[in-house]
């Protein structure tokens, strides 16, 4: 999924990278395939007031504002009806906008503080609330509350979110669904060889890339590299695992990547699929590449 960040103060960069992979799951928890966006602001109590008093005349604070782009059908959700969703097309971002969100910080710090786990973890449960909202969901009546309740319960498991997640669970599955999402933004006009990575550090943070391709051939980047530059410029330096999704055939990293993925993690699990994810193969970044090149100490 795509986000239009609007942060009225600087958030860690690990707070965004958990709410991104959030973000992704629950789309993907919707059986939504194509790509969509949502613009998340996310302010003080002060702003987020005078926002609810304008909007809803309520003239308090709270934690989560959702404006949806689509009138769902009462009982119905983006699923029911992906058509209304597909109306929604974005030009400018390649996207089918889902709508605007709105998070208080001020309430993510006392609700951690309240329900006992961290800031990361209620921030990242306050976006899939608001995400599920702007797809349809509510939770006015009880059946519709518990629905919603196990579609959010369902996208914190698989984004591997707990109670104590200074460095979550991410099952080998979840790490794979999204490098197939991070396939479909590929930029490879030259090959048609689209190549999405995840590559997940060992802090919990998951860190996507895609093939970006150019005129001029050499100046092309692969997803793994992507994946990788991104990471070690928010400050990443350990890693456990990278999974690699390609179309037809299994992408395993070019000899490039391998060596460039040495650098910092010369164990690494290599995870690639292929075929829809019918095809999966696990390796290590020191079995396919045996002699990696290394300063002699």
């Amino acid at each position: 999924m795509i986000i239009e960040w609007n942060l009225d103060f600087p958030l860690e960069s690990s707070v965004l990278s958990l709410m991104q992979i959030a973000a992704d799951q629950t789309l993907h928890a919707e059986g939504i395939r194509f790509p969509c966006c949502a613009t998340v602001r996310i302010c003080k109590d002060d702003a987020i007031r005078a926002l609810n008093n304008t909007y809803r005349g309520l003239d308090r604070a709270t934690d989560v504002l959702s404006f949806p782009s689509v009138p769902w059908k009462a009982g119905t959700t983006a699923r029911h009806h992906p058509e209304r969703l597909r109306r929604e097309y974005d030009e400018v971002l390649g996207a089918c906008f889902l709508g605007d969100v709105v998070i208080s910080w001020d309430h993510v710090l006392s609700q951690a503080k309240e329900y006992g786990h961290s800031p990361r973890r209620e921030a990242a449960y306050l976006l899939v609330h608001s995400l599920c909202h702007l797809m349809g969901y509510d939770h006015i009546r009880e059946e519709e509350k518990q629905i919603m309740r196990n579609m959010e319960e369902e996208v914190l498991r698989k984004a591997g979110v707990s109670r104590d997640e200074s460095a979550p669970a991410i099952p080998d599955e979840e790490l794979l669904n999204l490098a197939r999402e991070a396939m479909t933004r590929s930029y490879s006009p030259y090959s048609h060889y689209p190549v999405g990575a995840a590559l997940l550090a060992k802090d919990g943070r998951i860190f996507l890339g895609c093939n970006i391709e150019n005129a001029s051939f050499g100046a092309t980047i692969c997803a793994e590299r992507t994946a990788m530059v991104k990471a070690v410029s928010e400050g990443a330096r350990e890693f456990e695992a990278i999974a690699i999704a390609t179309k037809d055939t299994p992408g395993w990293p070019c000899g490039i990547c391998r060596q460039f993925m040495s650098e910092f993690a010369p164990d690494l699990r290599v995870i690639v699929t292929w075929g829809d994810g019918a095809h999966t193969e696990e390796s290590t970044l020191g079995v396919i590449l045996p002699h990696q090149f290394e300063l002699e100490t």
